[in-house]
């Protein structure tokens, strides 16, 4: 189980742009507010990122809990708010 009393935003950031990049993003591309779209990543790379956030941090996302994420930035404000 994730110790999630000291995860960082930096440790999200971390874990969000690593995996961004194992999908095929660009490193230098991957910022807050870079949009999924603009980075070629899509739903089923999401579904994988959902998979590592809840290995990594204990957090479960699901479809609607998604939708609405639009960039980087998104993503990781929406993981920090459930550690």
């Amino acid at each position: 189980m994730p110790d999630t009393d000291t995860t960082t935003v930096e440790q999200v950031e971390q874990v969000v742009n690593e995996s961004l990049v194992s999908f095929g993003a660009d490193a230098d591309a991957v910022r807050r507010e870079a949009t999924f779209e603009t980075l070629d990543v899509d739903s089923l790379d999401l579904a994988e990122m959902a998979q590592i956030v809840e290995e990594k941090f204990g957090v479960e996302l699901k479809g609607n809990d998604v939708k609405d994420v639009a960039t980087v930035g998104d993503l990781v404000d929406l993981i920090v708010s459930r550690v």
